[in-house]
């Protein structure tokens, strides 16, 4: 009985199928990592550093910077009142307003849509760093285009 070899073409396939598997299982870490999220927070909200180790968890570095005038860095950042929350954060040239999950600003970086930035207006129960005893709301995070105009981007 005779073994058989794969040929040197076949192990070459082989192996450059093993990179690409190997290279996709980190590309979303990676990615992740290259990205830093700036968080500007009033010092005395305890669930914007909840959602900041959220997003830590998800591979962001996260730089939390406190501040007692949230409405100017809302204004500049071009948030609409009507989509604020308690936190703004930056990354990637876009604005990410309150607790909107690590999946929707990886899927925001990924797709680099022409928008201002993504936003979970209000502040849902069960949204990242909103974790508690009660039931989680049901809530869409929705992207805003510069002339303020939102759109559904994620429902949870």
């Amino acid at each position: 009985m005779k073994s058989h070899t794969p040929s040197r073409p076949a192990r070459r396939s082989l192996a450059f199928v093993a990179t690409l598997a190997l290279a996709a299982a980190f590309a979303a870490p990676v990615f992740a990592a290259g990205e830093e999220v700036v968080m500007y927070k009033d010092p005395n909200c305890g669930c914007c550093g909840k959602w900041a180790e959220h997003m830590r968890a998800a591979g962001f570095s996260v730089k939390e910077i406190k501040s007692t005038d949230m409405g100017t860095i809302k204004r500049e950042a071009g948030v609409p009142q009507a989509q604020a929350s308690c936190h703004t954060a930056k990354v990637g040239g876009y604005f990410v307003e309150g607790h909107v999950p690590a999946a929707d600003v990886k899927r925001l970086l990924a797709e680099k849509p022409k928008v201002a930035g993504i936003a979970a207006p209000g502040m849902p129960q069960g949204s990242p760093g909103m974790e508690g005893p009660f039931p989680a709301d049901r809530y869409d995070v929705v992207s805003v285009t510069a002339d303020g105009r939102t759109r559904v981007f994620a429902s949870h």
